[in-house]
């Protein structure tokens, strides 16, 4: 089965930083390009970063640019998402997501998903 695993999550207070992973079980990362997304209760899944097979091209929400950033490490298979100077509106729960070569618009292009990690941002 093809799985992304996501970890790195926590409670936070505001201004804090984590960083979070993205491993695959199952396949190689190199050909994917990943893409974070995070859902809050009552609100829509939103895409926050995204960078392609590559990692030469990477985007961000308004919202997380400056603040957040995304890279891989193909020899390791995994994809980071650090994160600094968080804000309680980053409190969601925190996917990866792959989709072949570069990335995409809408989560509903994205063929494999992890389960998430839980962010909390309070002080």
């Amino acid at each position: 089965q093809l799985q992304l695993v996501e970890s790195g999550g926590g409670l936070v207070q505001p201004g804090g930083s984590l960083r979070l992973s993205c491993g695959a079980s199952g396949f190689t990362l190199n050909t994917y390009a990943i893409g974070w997304f995070r859902q809050a209760p009552g609100k829509e899944r939103e895409g926050v970063s995204c960078i392609s097979f590559s990692g030469s091209d990477t985007n961000y929400a308004d919202s997380v640019k400056g603040r957040f950033t995304i890279s891989r490490d193909n020899a390791e298979n995994t994809v980071f998402l650090q994160m600094n100077n968080l804000k309680p509106g980053d409190t969601a729960i925190y996917y990866c997501a792959a989709v072949r070569w570069t990335c995409r618009g809408s989560y509903s292009d994205y063929d494999y998903w992890g389960q998430g990690t839980q962010v909390t941002v309070s002080s």
